[in-house]
């Protein structure tokens, strides 16, 4: 079995074949997301606490969490799912994943070291790889160096610089998102504006309705009303006449 290790903090990977089953029997039987003592790796591994997150078996399906089970399954699969991927708008497929606990069938077991032990690991921790792409969100990058609300976050971008095809130094930077600017505001309050002004314009509309409602109501019973007088009218000259 092929172990596939990660280091976060460091940036780097590594793997390492284990062909001892003695060694792998420590691993069975356990699941995704689950941390293990990575001393049952091999002893330079010892004091490092590792997380299982992943993995595939021989024929390349992978695991998936959530799933009990060592062996492959078979599930009706939509849009959004791990290990699927739509062709048609509203389509379904049965495909085949493996199940979270790690079997004798896993060939590439995937783990994340958490916390580091005494010995540095030649390839894993005895040396770094820097992030070539930093935060773009206004928040993460005031939490990545430590920032106030005070603080101008244009001057914290993580920028790289390289050289063109024709030659020139380029320098490119991130676009910061959610950054809260004078524009930003100035569209906040006019979007609030606007708002307040359609409420009251709809107060008003629904005044004047009200009112042109009352005023032909009115209209109606005073046409109603001359229309009674009017029959009453008739009615007492007929009997007057027919006296």
């Amino acid at each position: 079995m092929k172990i596939n290790i990660a280091c976060p903090s460091t940036g780097l990977q590594k793997v390492i074949e284990i062909d001892d089953e003695k060694r792998l029997q420590n691993l069975y039987e356990r699941r995704m997301a689950q941390e293990i003592d990575a001393s049952v790796l091999g002893e330079e591994f010892a004091g490092y606490v590792m997380r299982i997150t992943g993995g595939n078996d021989k024929q390349g399906f992978p695991m998936r969490q959530g799933i009990l089970t060592n062996t492959r399954v078979r599930l009706l699969m939509h849009k959004g799912h791990k290990g699927y991927r739509q062709r048609r708008a509203g389509e379904r497929k049965r495909k085949s994943i493996r199940g979270c606990i790690v079997g004798q069938d896993i060939a590439v077991l995937n783990l994340a070291v958490v916390k580091i032990g005494d010995n540095q690991i030649a390839g894993l921790t005895d040396d770094s790889v820097p992030r070539r792409l930093g935060p773009k969100r206004a928040n993460k990058i005031r939490a990545l160096f430590n920032l106030t609300k005070t603080d101008d976050v244009t001057k914290y971008v993580i920028s790289r610089t390289f050289t063109s095809k024709k030659g020139k130094e380029v320098r490119r930077a991130p676009k910061i998102q959610r950054l809260v600017t004078p524009l930003v505001l100035q569209r906040k309050r006019q979007r609030k504006a606007l708002k307040l002004a359609s409420v009251l314009r709809n107060k008003e509309d629904a005044a004047a309705y009200k009112k042109v409602v009352a005023q032909r109501m009115a209209e109606q019973k005073e046409a109603r009303r001359s229309l009674i007088s009017k029959r009453r009218s008739t009615r007492r000259s007929q009997k007057l006449a027919a006296e």
